[in-house]
């Protein structure tokens, strides 16, 4: 079953039991998937997002919450925070399991050896390698971080 498929059930189920938080949590990253399903519709072809594009959106908006809840934290309204990271939670629900410490360096190993990247030019090719592979299972800034810290 696909991502998007998962999604709508889950929100099926949440009107069921009458969840509210959870349903509005799901509702908006269906409405997200469907936003840039729109903005990636051309004349002749209306394409549908792959699980790949939906872990992408996701992982979006989980990083648009976190970053509300730290400004609300800031705000003093920790109410508010409670609530974007209440939604935080639903969301990484739909998230793949994060890659270990060693699976990312072998990763990264892989990646340096396929492209034979060197110095600080070869970044590019290397992130443009890692970026589909990690995208979702691990922070793609502390990769570049490890991948810069190679290249020197």
């Amino acid at each position: 079953m696909s991502l998007k498929a998962t999604l709508t059930e889950h929100m099926k189920e949440a009107m069921r039991a009458k969840d509210a938080a959870r349903l509005n949590t799901i509702r908006m990253a269906l409405a997200e998937i469907k936003k840039w399903e729109i903005d990636k519709r051309t004349e002749t072809e209306t394409p549908t997002a792959s699980d790949a594009d939906i872990i992408a959106v996701i992982d979006k908006m989980i990083k648009q919450r976190k970053d509300s809840a730290a400004q609300y934290e800031k705000g003093g309204r920790a109410d508010l925070a409670a609530a974007e990271q209440a939604e935080v939670l639903l969301l990484l629900n739909y998230m793949p399991q994060p890659l270990g410490e060693a699976d990312i360096d072998a990763a990264i190993a892989k990646a340096l050896a396929e492209t034979g990247a060197q110095g600080m030019a070869g970044i590019g090719k290397v992130m443009a390698v890692l970026k589909p592979q990690l995208a979702g299972r691990a922070d793609l800034t502390a990769v570049s971080a490890k991948v810069k810290a190679a290249l020197l």
